[in-house]
């Protein structure tokens, strides 16, 4: 809402104070159109009627404000003077340290501490008034009966009625009692609250759990069966069950010399594309300088169809 011009320590610019409260800026913030006002001026204003308070643009919300920092800090960087001046405090200090001065200001209004007194007194004061000048200070214990404190203004007057002192203390401890209870009648709703949140959390986390590990186990299965199916079609026999496969490398001699090439023979597990069977023996590679190796000669994985050698069907 601003802070009071005679606070200040000498004049202070015009630019600094805001349009609505004629005030020193306090977090101002600035709307689009360039205007800057108090947080505590200009937001109120926004909400209730949606507008620069200046009247120069059309609609307006709070989103559209922002906090003008350079501003700000050379605001803070101004002397004040401290908000208990009226009360004796002649400290001028800093803005921006205001908020600790005040904190320790020795001039800031605090009541007695003592029960039935609560006299409004300066800060400094308090503790020499609790000491030596309250009449609700105790000075002793009733040897009457009741046994209960005895404050200086009880002893002045010649002493206390018991019967209404203990009525009086009963009716504190009652109230005591009921404030406890009510504190901790909050503390365990907030403590049922908390415990209901960490269920809640804790079964989602179940929850969550359970899904996972159905996920990993609908995978494993997949690969399992992958596995499985691999195995199987790796293992098939060729010629059915019972009979054994074999994986050959052999090389075919001729009389005059080598065929130049070496072949395999097996049964791949998948079938070629166009359909035909892929049994059957193929060429796994070509003997460098050999007879096969030659433009238009037998090339890798060629299916060997029949072999023969010095006349002999192979």
């Amino acid at each position: 809402m601003g802070f009071e011009l005679d606070r200040f320590d000498g004049d202070v610019d015009p630019d600094l104070k805001c349009a609505l409260c004629h005030k020193v800026l306090e977090d101002p913030l600035t709307t689009p159109c360039g205007h800057v006002f108090c947080a505590g001026c200009v937001l109120p204003w926004v909400v209730q009627e949606g507008s620069c308070p200046a009247r120069c643009r059309g609609r307006l919300s709070a989103k559209e404000l922002n906090h003008v920092l350079p501003l700000k800090r050379l605001i803070l960087k101004l002397d004040i003077k401290c908000a208990h001046a009226a009360r004796g405090c002649g400290r001028v200090v800093k803005l921006q340290a205001l908020p600790e001065h005040l904190e320790r200001c020795d001039f800031a209004p605090a009541r007695c501490r003592h029960a039935g007194c609560g006299q409004l007194l300066l800060r400094r004061d308090v503790e020499a008034h609790m000491r030596d000048a309250c009449d609700a200070r105790p000075v002793g214990r009733c040897q009457e009966g009741c046994g209960l404190p005895l404050t200086h203004g009880e002893q002045s007057a010649g002493g206390h009625c018991c019967a209404r002192a203990l009525r009086a203390h009963n009716s504190a401890l009652q109230a005591r009692l009921g404030a406890l209870h009510k504190a901790l009648k909050k503390e365990a709703l907030r403590a049922g609250k908390r415990e209901k949140s960490l269920v809640a959390q804790l079964a989602a986390a179940q929850l969550e759990l359970q899904m996972t590990a159905l996920r990993y186990q609908k995978k494993f299965t997949e690969y399992s069966a992958r596995l499985d199916s691999l195995s199987r079609c790796v293992a098939a026999p060729p010629g059915g069950k019972g009979e054994e496969t074999r994986s050959l490398s052999l090389v075919l001699h001729r009389d005059s010399g080598s065929l130049g090439f070496n072949i395999i023979g097996g049964r791949p597990c998948v079938d070629n594309q166009d359909g035909s069977s892929s049994e059957g023996i193929f060429v796994s590679r070509i003997v460098e300088s050999g007879p096969a190796a030659k433009e238009g000669g037998l090339q890798i994985h060629d299916r060997i169809i029949e072999v023969s050698d010095a006349g002999q069907r192979l």
